[in-house]
């Protein structure tokens, strides 16, 4: 079911308040609040120290982006994201046995823990150029942005936090997580919801990985992932022709794959990214293999692909196996799942996402909502309320020329926006 869109039209009790020098106008959620800490001048003073706080902010954003952090080895930035950590005064500053890195804000203790998440990974394999070049006020390198920023944005949130002495009715958790991309899996933040030590006490989550800060991932994107393997006995080409061969059954399979149909609403798509195997162009191959990816919106939708899928695997093994000789023995195939992202939505009337809209809207910007995979599948498929929210101006992530802007208005904009949302999503006592 396709996620809405909020529309002014369809929202109520316009507030006023003085974020900025001209009064922005705040339509809300029925049921959502704009909080009152807004116009106060607690935030004017976090607001004062944001933005003398912008060239840490951009060396920081720097530094962290410098050290490289590729899928499954992201440990020489998670030590040096740790240090930082115990620099921002937060208690129980750790490293947990999956790598992710994180500490504890105290609160109150008026209200469930809040998980605050960016992620340290990036797409970019090791011997990656991650030196950043920078043109103006951009900032370009491989992982400036997805999810850097993201990291350079919790701690400059988290001195604000501290400059303007805000307390909080929740205990809030800062992270920095590993294994957001790709096949890690998001093994981070499974490790936290599933083993880690705050897995029974973190209700409420929010993942800083978004680009613009109106956009707000509501609903997570099902993922997944297989390496097929065939087998056969193998032989030459010619001595041993008609014999069975694994390459002709897995082009079989994804032929028939290709062909297969499927929504285009709910989103559902899949693809065949690898294929491997052999050994010279005059021998019938003993193993081939075939990497699949499979996505869906909806749960259900996944499910069918999936199944669909393991049949025509299935069926072009017995196919092969009719269709020429097993004298020297059969066709096998052995799908092994090599990734899964669960699906998952929070849905439109939880607290935790009227207040992200009221927020958001008290700062001028239009919420959109989206479908995504990000690490806040995790808490949805648990039931845990999550959203993924924005980090600010940046484009062409997961590629070379991947780049941020840090022109000083703009960044202070996206440090208030996240420091208000993650303010009123745990709370005053």
């Amino acid at each position: 079911m396709p996620l809405p869109e909020i529309s002014p039209r369809s929202l109520a009790l316009p507030l006023i308040l003085a974020l900025t020098c001209r009064p922005a106008a705040a339509e809300q959620m029925p049921g959502a609040a704009v909080p009152g800490f807004l116009a106060d001048q607690r935030f004017q003073q976090a607001r004062a120290f944001i933005k003398a706080d912008h060239e840490r902010f951009v060396r920081e954003l720097v530094t962290l982006t410098e050290i490289p952090a590729p899928p499954f080895k992201e440990e020489r930035r998670a030590r040096a994201y740790l240090e930082m950590l115990k620099a921002h005064g937060l208690s129980d500053v750790e490293m947990d046995q999956e790598g992710n890195v994180m500490g504890v804000r105290k609160g109150s203790g008026g209200a469930p823990m809040l998980a605050v998440l960016a992620h340290l990974d990036t797409v970019f394999p090791e011997g990656t150029d991650v030196k950043v070049k920078r043109e103006g006020t951009r900032l370009m390198a491989p992982g400036v942005g997805d999810d850097t920023r993201g990291l350079a944005l919790m701690l400059a949130v988290i001195r604000a936090m501290n400059a303007a002495k805000f307390t909080t009715a929740s205990d809030v958790l800062f992270v920095g997580n590993v294994g957001e991309e790709g096949e890690g899996d998001l093994r981070g933040v499974k490790f936290l919801l599933e083993r880690g030590k705050y897995k029974d006490r973190i209700k409420r989550f929010l993942a800083i990985d978004g680009g613009d800060q109106g956009g707000i991932t509501r609903g997570g994107v099902g993922s997944k992932r297989y390496r097929v393997t065939y087998k056969g006995p193998g032989g030459h080409s010619y001595g041993a022709f008609g014999l069975v061969n694994p390459a002709y059954a897995m082009a079989a399979a994804i032929a028939r794959f290709s062909d297969l149909q499927v929504p285009s609403s709910p989103k559902t798509t899949f693809n065949i990214g690898v294929v491997s195997g052999g050994t010279s162009v005059n021998s019938i191959p003993s193993e081939v293999s075939m990497d699949v990816d499979m996505r869906s919106e909806s749960c259900a939708e996944l499910k069918k692909v999936d199944d669909a899928f393991l049949a025509i695997v299935k069926s072009s093994v017995a196919d092969e196996n009719r269709a020429r000789s097993t004298r020297e023995g059969p066709i096998q195939a052995d799908p092994k799942v090599i990734g899964e992202r669960p699906c998952g939505e929070t849905s439109l009337d939880a607290p935790i996402l009227q207040t992200t809209v009221a927020v958001v809207q008290a700062f001028g910007l239009k919420p959109a909502f989206s479908v995504s995979s990000t690490d806040s599948n995790i808490p949805m498929s648990l039931g845990i309320p999550a959203l993924t929210i924005g980090r600010g101006a940046g484009g062409r992530s997961h590629s070379p020329d991947e780049w941020t802007d840090v022109e000083a208005g703009g960044v202070a904009k996206s440090v208030e926006v996240a420091l208000a949302i993650i303010l009123a999503v745990a709370g005053e006592p």
